[in-house]
């Protein structure tokens, strides 16, 4: 089979139905908006792709001007699924391209205007390519895989109708859009087919990396308060245990709600989990920059702290107390008050397991829960026991 100019368009609409579909697939079960962009943006270049096989039998409107303008607005689903992709706002100056093109339609069809048609199609094309590579550039993140090959590809592609636009200039170059005849025309029939392949593949790569970016983060947070659950926490605590040293301790509390179980009995287990989002919001305000904070399960929570002090400890457990029993005076009308009891270690050596750890915060938490509640136990580095 010669792979001549209308043997390669379709091709090029059997890859990029492909591709729609595809995506269309995978946005049925994701509902990502970039992937219904995306897919659209494929199935615009096979229905343009389709039409534009009738320029050779004399229908120019449709096979030059309208199958050019769908491509136009295929590569600009493209930048629009991008941006939903980067979570990036796109300009309203990019509502002026089909007005600029609607412009090109007046123009006959004749050979000095197929070459200004070219050149502003192809701008046109390489615009809204090449915006779309620079919203994927890493900002401040490491990109996945897919995503640098989707930058790079679309940096490619846009590039490529740039050099399009400019080689009109060239003297003597022919251009014959309605008989498909000119160097030009050639290389970027192929041009085309091949960045269909590598887009689309691209696109896929990207999402499915995200996705399962989502599906772990998903996987090491609580579902209720969003803070680490005990899996996660596991897994991330050596790292700052390991850093501790005489000269820069570290500590953990554990902390516990006082008449956790009257609120649920008045109130319902709606109000018990309102109860639990917003002592995990508090908790997120106090602790410094780089603490671990984890839901360990039911009413109970962990704070590592490194470095850590004393002071520290007891300010931020007093803080945290003074807060919570405020809110919960205030909301929760009980027999007896909700309140904080904490169970706080201070240590300067590394512990043989984060379990171990978290066993002599919780006996210092029991030791809390035996001597009235509504406090604070800390056992600091030579083993001595103060209350707060």
């Amino acid at each position: 089979m010669t792979l001549d100019p209308p043997t390669i368009l379709a091709l090029t609409v059997a890859l990029a139905a492909a591709a729609a579909l595809y995506l269309a697939v995978e946005w049925r079960s994701v509902r990502e908006p970039s992937l219904l962009c995306w897919s659209a943006g494929f199935a615009t270049i096979s229905i343009g792709s389709t039409l534009a096989l009738l320029r050779s039998s004399g229908f120019l409107m449709i096979g030059i001007w309208f199958a050019n303008g769908l491509l136009v607005i295929a590569h600009f689903l493209f930048l629009l699924g991008v941006a939903r992709f980067t979570q990036a706002r796109l300009s309203r100056w990019w509502l002026l391209m089909p007005v600029v093109w609607l412009g090109m339609l007046l123009l006959p069809a004749d050979l000095p205007w197929s070459k200004a048609m070219l050149a502003v199609q192809s701008l046109l094309v390489a615009a809204p390519t090449l915006c779309a590579s620079s919203l994927l550039r890493p900002h401040g993140k490491s990109l996945s895989i897919g995503a640098v090959q989707l930058r790079y590809v679309l940096l490619i592609h846009g590039s490529f109708y740039v050099a399009k636009a400019l080689s009109v200039l060239i003297p003597g170059t022919l251009i014959d859009l309605a008989a498909f005849k000119g160097e030009i025309i050639q290389v970027s029939l192929v041009e085309g087919a091949m960045a269909i392949m590598l887009i689309a593949l691209s696109m896929t790569g990207s999402e499915r990396y995200r996705r399962e970016q989502q599906i772990a983060r998903l996987a090491a947070r609580d579902p209720l308060t969003a803070l680490y659950n005990r899996r996660a926490l596991d897994l991330r605590a050596p790292r700052l245990l390991a850093q501790v040293s005489p000269a820069r301790p570290g500590a953990l509390l554990l902390i516990d709600i006082d008449n956790f179980k009257p609120v649920n009995d008045l109130y319902g287990h709606i109000a018990g989990d309102r109860l639990l989002i917003a002592l995990s919001e508090m908790i997120r305000a106090v602790v410094p920059r780089g603490a671990l904070v984890a839901r360990l399960g039911g009413d109970e929570f962990v704070i590592l702290l490194h470095p850590a002090s004393t002071e520290q400890i007891v300010d931020l457990g007093s803080r945290l107390r003074g807060q919570f029993f405020q809110f919960t005076a205030q909301t929760f009308a009980t027999p007896t008050a909700v309140t904080l009891s904490i169970g706080a270690n201070l240590f300067d050596q590394p512990p043989a397991s984060l379990t171990e750890l978290i066993e002599q915060g919780d006996t210092a938490l029991y030791e809390t829960k035996r001597g009235g509640r509504d406090s604070i136990r800390l056992v600091d580095r030579t083993g001595a026991s103060s209350f707060g």
